[in-house]
C-alpha cells in the first residue's frame, strides 16, 4: 500500500460520519430507557454523590441483536466497519478533538460550584485541553465519562465482529482469529456484566474529562486494542496444542487476577467489613485495603490486565512486533498511571501510605516490581 493510497484511506466519509452518528444516537438512546441496575457513585468532596444505570449488558445485547436482523433483511453489512477501518479511525479522532473543545469552552463558562462540575482552570491552554476542566460534564442528563468509557468498549467489539466477518467471508479465519475473538469477546462481555465496577475507578472518581480520556476511550481502545484482528486478517498462523493451552492459561490467569483485585476493591469501598478470601479484610489507617490481591501488589490489577493484553497478542505468534503493541504500549501506560498513582495517594495518605508501602513493598509485579 502506497502513502497515497493511505492517505486517501484515512479521509473521513459520510458514510463513517453516518456510521458513528448511528452508533452514538443508539447509545444515547438506550442508556436511559433500557432498565439496568442504579449504581450510586464515590462520594465527592461537597458530599455530593452521581448516580450511574448499568445497563451496558443489554444495551449491547440489544444492539447486536437488532445488527444481527439488520444483516438477515440485507440492511447493514457485516463488513461496514472493516471495509472503512481508517475512514472510521480518522472521524472518530476528528470527533473526539471537536467534544474536547467544546468540553474545554463549556468548562470555561461554568459557573457551578459542586464537584463534579466546578471548573479546574490552570490556565495553560493544553494541559486544560488535554486532562479536562470539569470531573462529570453533562449533555442533555448523560454522564459523558460514562457514555465514552461504554462507547469504547462497545466499539472494540464491533470491530472485532466486522473483522470476524470478513475473515470468514474470505475464507481466511484460523485457529488463532478464533482464539483472539473468544478472548476479547469474554472480557468485554465480562467488563459490562460487571460494568458497576467502573462506577469506583480511578478514571470515573478523580480524572476530569479531557482530551486524554476521550481520545483514549473513542479511539484508543478501539482502533488499537484490535490491531490483532486486523493482523490476522492479512497474516495465517497456526498455533501447536502448547502454544494455544499456555494461551489459555495467561488469558485464565490473567482474568482472575484482574477481575479478582477490582471486585475486592470494589466490595471494600461498598463495606470495608467484608472479609477478603474468607478472613476480616486488613486495612491501614481505615482507609486502605491491604488484603487479598492488594496485599500482594499496590496496583496488582495492572498485572491482570498486562497478563490479559498479552493473551491477546499470543495467539498472533512471534514473527512480527506488531500485534505486541497494544500490551507494550499498556505496560508503558501503566507505568506511567501506576507512578501518578503512588504521587497522588502519597500526598493525600502522607504516613498512612507510607505504612502501606512498608507493608506492600512490590508496585505491580511481586519479586520483580
Amino acid at each position: 500500500m502506497d502513502l497515497g493510497h493511505l492517505l486517501h484511506l484515512l479521509i473521513p466519509s459520510w458514510n463513517s460520519v453516518a456510521i458513528l452518528a448511528l452508533f452514538f444516537t443508539y447509545l444515547a438512546i438506550a442508556g436511559p430507557i433500557l432498565p439496568g441496575k442504579p449504581v450510586p457513585g464515590a462520594t465527592l468532596p461537597d458530599g455530593s454523590r452521581l448516580h450511574y444505570r448499568c445497563n451496558g449488558l443489554l444495551s449491547l445485547l440489544v444492539l447486536v441483536g437488532l445488527l444481527g436482523v439488520g444483516a438477515k433483511m440485507d440492511i447493514v453489512s457485516l463488513n461496514a466497519i472493516s471495509d472503512r477501518g481508517l475512514e472510521l479511525l480518522s472521524t472518530t479522532f476528528l470527533f473526539s478533538v471537536l467534544v474536547t473543545l467544546v468540553l474545554y469552552a463549556a468548562g470555561c463558562k461554568s459557573t457551578n460550584q459542586g464537584s463534579s462540575l466546578e471548573p479546574h482552570v490552570t490556565g495553560n491552554l493544553l494541559d486544560d485541553w488535554w486532562f479536562g476542566i470539569q470531573l462529570n460534564p453533562q449533555f442533555m442528563g448523560i454522564d459523558l465519562k460514562f457514555f465514552f468509557v461504554r462507547a469504547g468498549m462497545m466499539g472494540w467489539l464491533f470491530i472485532n465482529l466486522s473483522v470476524l466477518a470478513r475473515s470468514v467471508q474470505d475464507g481466511t479465519l484460523s485457529q488463532s482469529m478464533m482464539l483472539y475473538q473468544l478472548f476479547c469477546a469474554l472480557y468485554i462481555l465480562d467488563y459490562f456484566v460487571h460494568e458497576e465496577y467502573m462506577t469506583s475507578t480511578w478514571d470515573i472518581i478523580a480524572e476530569r474529562l479531557g482530551f486524554m480520556l476521550v481520545f483514549g476511550d473513542l479511539v484508543w481502545i478501539p482502533f488499537t486494542f484490535s490491531i490483532q484482528g486486523w493482523w490476522l486478517l492479512s497474516n495465517k498462523m497456526e498455533l501447536g496444542t502448547a502454544a494455544v493451552i499456555a494461551n489459555c492459561l495467561t488469558f485464565l490467569i490473567g482474568y482472575l487476577v484482574f477481575r479478582g483485585a477490582n471486585k475486592q476493591k470494589h466490595v471494600f469501598k461498598k463495606n470495608p467489613k467484608a472479609p477478603i478470601w474468607g478472613k476480616p479484610a486488613r486495612v491501614i489507617g481505615g482507609k486502605l485495603l491491604a488484603s487479598g490481591y492488594w496485599g500482594i501488589a499496590r496496583h496488582c490489577n495492572y498485572l491482570g490486565d498486562l497478563l490479559l493484553a498479552l493473551s491477546f497478542s499470543l495467539p498472533c505468534g512471534i514473527s512480527s512486533p506488531v500485534p505486541y503493541f497494544y500490551p507494550i504500549y499498556l505496560l508503558i501506560l501503566l507505568i506511567w498511571r501506576e507512578r501518578r498513582d503512588e504521587a497522588r495517594c502519597a500526598e493525600k495518605y502522607r504516613e498512612i501510605w507510607a505504612e502501606y508501602r512498608r507493608l506492600v513493598p512490590w508496585r505491580i509485579l511481586p519479586y520483580v516490581y
